[in-house]
């Protein structure tokens, strides 16, 4: 599983003009799904996105988590982030996971974020979506949880 953090002043997703998922200061996450994962790499990436420290601390050292600044989190789900890119001119998704698949874990990982943090908020899988956010620093890292063997 895949997550693509951005640490944002704000951020957005629209769909069809109305705004589904919004929050303040805090993480923007796009989160692709591969083929083999499951509940334990979501648990894993969701842990990871909780406590990764990327905020600054007094000394504007990046040494704050999420959790410590009792920021949003953004997810949002991107299909595209699991694509093969190594050969021609035209990516490959055969390392995704299926649609149904990658929907069913993208709203596990959703459910199990609005359980665990106060501010959680998500665009909507499938859809066209349009995101707006405005990223701080930039501060953009890849976090990625290996699925499971074949």
């Amino acid at each position: 599983m895949i997550g693509l953090l951005q640490r944002v002043s704000e951020a957005s997703v629209v769909v069809e003009g109305e705004t589904v998922g919004a929050i303040p200061r805090g993480l923007l996450v796009l989160v692709g799904v591969e083929r083999n994962d499951t509940e334990a790499q979501a648990r894993r990436l969701l842990e990871r996105l909780l406590g990764y420290r990327v905020f600054p601390d007094t000394g504007d050292k990046m040494n704050l988590s999420l959790r410590d600044i009792s920021g949003g989190l953004l997810l949002v789900p991107q299909f595209t982030l699991a694509a093969d890119t190594r050969k021609g001119a035209r990516p490959s998704f055969s390392s995704a996971a299926s649609p149904a698949e990658g929907e069913r874990l993208f709203h596990w990982l959703l459910a199990e974020a609005r359980r665990q943090h106060p501010v959680v908020a998500s665009g909507r899988f499938g859809a066209d979506m349009q995101v707006g956010l405005v990223n701080d620093g930039p501060v953009t890292f890849w976090l990625q949880v290996a699925p499971a063997a074949d």
